[in-house]
């Protein structure tokens, strides 16, 4: 069996939000074992896995990524929406538009403090949309 669905995550600030429950309420009955596949259809933002329990590690990823790829840098030629333009997109690069998650008992197989997150890396990305394939038994 295989299913794709495709939906929107709400507008979100800048920043890293844990999403697993916004995507699991858009997501249809899962699989007994299978796989959960996820892309993010935008060249600004990012789906990673993390931490789900203190929210202080969202904020310091934040300041991790802000001070790793800065905004108006000298050498950016790509700057036409602005300062967050260039450093959304080498950020989403760093961190990556897709995820893979196994499906074992119609769950998502995740580590105790796994959970999905949205990396919104500009200042007003807008409504998200992700394309969810599911494959399972």
């Amino acid at each position: 069996m295989i299913q794709q669905i495709e939906f929107s995550l709400r507008p979100y600030p800048r920043g890293i939000h844990l999403v697993t429950g916004d995507v699991m309420r858009e997501l249809p009955p899962l699989p007994e074992k299978g796989l959960l596949h996820l892309i993010i259809k935008h060249t600004s933002a990012a789906l990673a896995l993390n931490e789900n329990a203190d929210p202080d590690v969202r904020h310091d990823l934040n300041a991790i990524f802000n001070r790793l790829v800065p905004e108006n840098a000298p050498y950016y030629l790509h700057v036409d929406e602005g300062p967050d333009d260039m450093p959304s997109h080498a950020k989403a690069v760093i961190v990556g538009s897709t995820l893979t998650v196994p499906v074992t008992h119609g769950r998502l197989n995740l580590g105790i403090w796994q959970g999905i997150y949205l990396c919104e890396f500009r200042n007003s990305g807008g409504p998200r949309h992700i394309v969810a394939t599911i494959v399972g038994e």
